[in-house]
């Protein structure tokens, strides 16, 4: 029609850019789930932290990624995943520097849980929106491998937190903050080199829901966190636990009538996604302590130093990391039922032949049931 206007045509993606752009991204977020637990004792050291300050400190982070993660991924829903990744890039990297520049005084340890709050909140963004582009950018008969390698490599660097974290402290312990700075300007840089769409949607934001399901999950995930301060046999304790789980029932009911909910509970009646929710749910429950408990179990048990207990999880992750790879072509080829069943049958071998081997205190002879597990 003469006068109108062409419509300009949709960018293509450069998949390998996006893909590594996402990368990128998100590492910042799996490497400050363990880099800041090396760097602890000196932190507490230089700024006269209490013991029970410091462990805000870390589970700060954690409280505010588990509040505002389904936040984060309606967010990317309603104004595009690009934007939202970029955003909780932006808030990540900031709230790491103002950590990295915390000043030495009463108020240090306030100063470090706001901003690693903020961190939280920045990762809650981050992941979802993250994840969504590479679905996004990736046709279907190639999104297998696209998530294997992303989910591979992603889960690696959690294990090179440790490792890290003690070459950096090192020098100084303020620089574990400070080194998300020149991976986030690359996040940045790719992320605008590699032209990814924007898709929005043009509904309201759940604003009750998402607080309802902010304070649902952050209280009872309080609880579960300082039973071991509290006690299992605390009210504190259950007050939180039960406390957040009314809360989170309270917002199901509630997100039932809505026309446009926080979270689509409908979705639960797909009898597939359930009983992959569940799988990953359980598998997380082994999966996520490996982090903690080892790393521990390293250092106490075979005077492992926090590198070499770095080391230790990463045989984990190598098998992780490997088997990832043969999963995503599984997945490609056959679907998914295959790989969650050889999956889940090889992480439970590979975790009962490791538990028997702990009592040998040698890291040599468990390297190949850790990698197994993995």
């Amino acid at each position: 029609m003469r006068g109108a206007a062409a419509e300009p045509a949709p960018r293509t993606p450069n998949q390998t850019l996006a893909l590594a752009a996402m990368l990128f991204a998100v590492s910042m977020t799996f490497i400050d789930q363990t880099i800041v637990s090396v760097a602890a004792p000196d932190i507490v050291h230089e700024l006269g932290l209490s013991a029970s300050g410091m462990q805000w400190v870390v589970n700060a982070y954690l409280l505010s990624l588990a509040a505002f993660f389904a936040l984060g991924g309606r967010l990317a829903d309603l104004f595009g995943p690009r934007r939202v990744v970029v955003i909780g890039t932006l808030v990540f990297v900031i709230s790491s520097v103002l950590c990295g520049c915390v000043p030495k005084g009463d108020f240090a340890q306030t100063w470090l849980i706001i901003f690693r709050a903020t961190q939280g909140l920045g990762a809650a963004l981050l992941f979802p929106a993250a994840l969504a582009v590479v679905v996004a950018v990736f046709p279907v008969e190639r999104r297998g491998r696209a998530l294997a390698l992303f989910f591979g490599l992603s889960g690696a660097l959690t294990a090179i937190g440790p490792l890290l974290g003690g070459w950096l402290t090192s020098w100084t312990w303020r620089a574990i903050f400070w080194v998300n700075v020149p991976v986030a300007i690359v996040a940045l840089v790719l992320t605008m080199m590699a032209r990814i769409p924007d898709r929005r949607r043009d509904e309201s934001l759940d604003g009750v829901g998402a607080v309802l399901i902010a304070v649902g999950m952050g209280v009872s995930v309080l609880g579960f966190q300082q039973a071991a301060i509290w006690g299992w046999d605390s009210a504190a304790t259950w007050a939180c636990i039960v406390g957040g789980l009314a809360v989170l029932v309270l917002f199901w009911r509630y997100e039932r009538g809505r026309r446009h909910p926080l979270v689509n509970l409908t979705v639960f009646r797909d009898k597939a996604f359930t009983v992959d929710a569940l799988v990953l749910f359980f598998a997380m429950l082994a999966f996520v302590p490996v982090f903690f408990f080892a790393s521990v179990y390293a250092q106490v048990s075979l005077s492992a130093s926090p590198n070499q207990a770095a080391l230790y999880l990463l045989y984990f992750f190598a098998g992780f990391a490997i088997a990832s790879q043969w999963g995503g072509r599984m997945l490609d080829k056959q679907g998914a039922r295959g790989p969650m069943k050889i999956g889940t049958i090889v992480g439970a071998v590979g975790f009962a032949l490791w538990a028997n081997k702990l009592t040998d205190l040698s890291m040599h002879d468990q390297w190949p049931y850790v990698a197994l597990a993995g």
